[in-house]
């Protein structure tokens, strides 16, 4: 879709904009939305809409994806590269930090390429810049290199701190020495110029054997450099510059580096920036109730529950649809009642529908391709051209009507008003039937009679209005499809207190044909609003009605738990009285001995055989019972409990009188009727219920654990038996700490991560929690 630019500050794309602006998290979110324009085929709006839906399931199955504060866009740090040849620490660390984000968002997304496909192909479009991470990491999170950035670098800062302690140690024997310390003004030891210096009196100037470096701020004392000092003095200044200039050598390495990546940077950037724009796009989703529209390729739009963004909460929805029976839609209605608002409602869906964002809209929403779509609304005088408001809408209209085409959308506020009514209306009508015979969508607010008639009689025209209410005579906002606007002067004038004559001669003022009209629109008008109280009416009752149903059905589902209850209790008592039978059975067998047992055994085999009937029929009723439940109650999502066993778990899925529970990390596959009911869905908050977690304390097993400067042999089965630990104490998050070095235990770690069932996803540590020297481990 294509627009211009004062359409889009006509109808206030910029300000819609800034609603996503506030939700990003980072300046290259902003800056990837201020790039964002309309796609140009419906295919590329679709692909974008896929990969905002596979975004937000990753959010709600997974959480949040990894994501780091303070970035920055890369592009005036390149340009000062360039001039200046060197980047300072801080600035390198920066472009760390984005690289580190990228490869943990990689890393994130390896493992769930199949479960989320379109935001993978977006992830895996990121450069492998690991080599580039790994030389960054010279780098102290505060810029400043590391000893062991260079040999040379370590070699000279450690012979720089040997004769800086060697100096402060001299300087302190001077201070302490008795021959001295009666001139200084204090027995502190001061740096000025980078050299250290003593407080020396100002009467003591001529004897004091050393250098006058600057003078305090009373001018009562000098700071003085002893003849001692000048030899190691001038060593830790030499040192220092040689520091400097290695340091200047290594940061210029690096910089030539973060150069010559410079294209994999920029699209490292482009793809941060372009997830900060989802993320955003996600809470506005939440927060303000948009949706996804359903994309057409014919030109056409149906709106339903269309909103304007700016209005917030106070905004009256509208449902609005043109190019499906129709091609031009004329609104009528009272100033301020909502024309104009409904124009620019529609103009912000169709821009934000192509640009593949989420709009202000309910569920059903369409929208159709649109190759050109122009506005013309509001007060648009000119003072530098001297053109008058009429003057400068003829202007506009003409411009419109050379881009004008048969998928085009043009937007008219007030078409024909600024000049004489009759020569303003005539005119509107034939620019419409002009757009008509072009064919293009068209949308025009209106005040002419004239063109109310036109839109009433021309064909593929229909007309719609702003309702008004006549008895509070305020306007409602409310879109009113196929119903024309009638006029509301005398209405209005009547309740204000007219004199009746005044209104009456009015009446016969007005052509009878006119009023004749009046009075039909008047009529149609009457029997809507008796249409939607009856809708309202109806809709209450139905919600009565469902309120009712449900109602019945938490008491049918009441009284068959009490029944199964009773049920149950009775089978209890039952099983128990049977047993007790057969224990008394028993007794009675041994008392009577051995040779009256098989008379015995004659006479109560019947009995016996009873007593077995008994019970074989209470199991098979308890069965029954338990198989109706079963079929009433379980379905997925609800926690059960295996009967005759503690073992709770969630349902995940039920086929053939099966069903799959999860248990911690465990699948079971259990019949139904085995299966008793603990929580439904509603009442579970928690959907896994791990079980076998719950029998340890955390507090016996640490939050981290240690393994830098163990080999690979030493280090992994004690990581497997902690992680194992950790699971069943119940974290839901660990660190295990491997220190930075080569990587090689890094990658056992994460190797390990992978094979292991319970580990849902693992990363490298946020710099606050010790960036690469660490990875944090997520469990179920």
């Amino acid at each position: 879709m294509r627009t211009d630019e004062k359409t889009l500050q006509l109808v206030d794309i910029p300000k819609v904009l800034e609603l996503i602006e506030n939700e990003c998290r980072s300046p290259l979110g902003v800056e990837c939305l201020r790039q964002q324009g309309p796609f140009s085929s419906l295919e590329q709006v679709e692909e974008r809409q896929a990969l905002l839906n596979s975004f937000g399931k990753y959010e709600d199955v997974c959480g949040r994806l990894p994501w780091e504060k303070d970035l920055n866009p890369l592009g005036k740090l390149f340009e000062e590269a360039k001039v200046s040849g060197l980047l300072s620490g801080m600035e390198l660390v920066q472009i760390r930090n984005m690289v580190g984000l990228a490869m943990r968002l990689r890393e994130a997304l390896v493992d769930r390429k199949e479960s989320f496909p379109e935001l993978y192909s977006l992830i895996r479009k990121i450069p492998d810049l690991s080599a580039l991470f790994e030389d960054l990491h010279i780098l102290a999170d505060d810029g400043r290199l590391y000893d062991s950035a260079s040999d040379l670098l370590g070699k000279l800062r450690t012979e720089h701190r040997n004769y800086s302690f060697k100096a402060r140690k001299l300087a302190q024997n001077l201070v302490s020495n008795s021959s001295f310390s009666h001139m200084l003004q204090d027995k502190n030891i001061h740096y000025r110029k980078e050299r250290i210096v003593l407080l020396v009196r100002q009467e003591y100037l001529n004897r004091f054997k050393g250098i006058v470096i600057d003078r305090s701020t009373t001018g009562n004392s000098l700071y003085m450099e002893p003849e001692g000092l000048i030899e190691i003095n001038n060593k830790v200044s030499i040192l220092k510059k040689e520091i400097e200039e290695e340091e200047r050598r290594i940061l210029q390495r690096l910089t030539r580096e973060i150069l010559e990546k410079q294209k994999p940077l920029e699209r490292v950037e482009h793809i941060l920036g372009l997830l900060d724009l989802l993320y955003a796009l996600r809470e506005v989703m939440k927060k303000h109730r948009w949706i996804l529209p359903v994309m057409k390729n014919s030109p056409m739009f149906k709106l339903k529950g269309a909103r304007h963004p700016l209005l917030g909460n106070l905004c009256v929805p509208i449902d609005i649809f043109c190019g499906t029976t129709f091609r031009q839609l004329v609104i009528t209605g009272p100033n301020t009642g909502g024309k104009t608002v409904a124009l620019k409602t529609v103009a912000v869906s169709l821009y934000l529908g192509w640009c593949g964002f989420p709009i202000p809209c309910s569920e059903g929403t369409e929208i159709g391709f649109v190759d050109w779509m122009l506005a013309d609304i509001g007060d648009e005088q000119s003072i530098e051209q001297n053109l008058s408001t009429f003057s400068a809408h003829l202007t506009r209209l003409i411009e419109m009507l050379q881009k004008a085409n048969k998928k085009s959308l043009l937007l008219l506020d007030e078409l024909g008003a600024g000049t004489d009514p009759q020569e303003g209306a005539a005119l509107g009508i034939a620019i419409l039937d002009k757009l008509r015979a072009i064919g293009c969508l068209t949308l025009a607010t209106t005040h002419h009679n004239l063109i109310k008639r036109y839109a009433l009689t021309a064909k593929g025209v229909e007309t719609a209005s702003m309702e008004f209410d006549s008895k509070s005579l305020k306007p409602t906002f409310r879109l009113l499809m196929g119903m024309p606007g009638k006029s509301n002067a005398l209405t209005i004038a009547k309740h204000l207190g007219m004199p009746e004559e005044i209104i009456s001669k009015a009446k016969d003022v007005l052509l009878e044909s006119y009023y004749g009209e009046e009075k039909l629109v008047e009529e149609l008008h009457d029997k809507h609003m008796a249409i939607d109280r009856l809708r309202e009416e109806l809709k209450l009752k139905e919600m009565q009605l469902n309120r009712l149903k449900e109602e019945l059905s938490k008491e049918r589902t009441k009284l068959e738990l009490e029944r199964e209850r009773i049920l149950s209790e009775a089978k209890d008592e039952a099983l128990e009285m049977i047993d007790e039978a057969q224990k008394l059975y028993q007794e009675m067998v041994g008392k009577i001995g051995v040779f009256n047992a098989k008379e015995l055994h004659k006479s109560t085999e019947k009995g016996r055989q009873r007593m077995l009937k008994m019970k074989k029929n209470i199991h098979a009723r308890e069965e029954v019972s338990i198989e109706r439940a079963k079929a009433e109650e379980i379905s997925t999502g609800d926690l059960v409990e295996i009967v005759g066993q503690s073992t709770k778990g969630t349902v995940e899925a039920i086929e053939e009188g099966k069903a799959t529970l999860l248990c911690g990390s465990i699948k079971i596959e259990v019949q139904l009727n085995k299966l008793k009911l603990v929580k439904k869905r509603e009442e579970v908050e928690d959907q896994t219920v791990p079980t076998i977690r719950g029998n340890f304390k955390k507090v016996s097993v640490p939050p981290s654990i240690m393994i830098r400067g163990m080999t690979v042999d030493e280090a992994m089965p004690e990581v497997e038996l902690y992680l194992d630990r950790a699971f069943r104490a119940g974290y839901g998050e660990v660190t295990i700490i491997h220190g930075r070095g080569e990587g090689i235990l890094r990658r056992e770690v994460h190797a390990l991560c992978k094979r292991l069932p319970y580990v849902t996803s693992f990363r490298l540590g946020e710099p606050a929690e010790g960036g690469i020297g660490v990875t944090v481990v997520s469990f179920r």
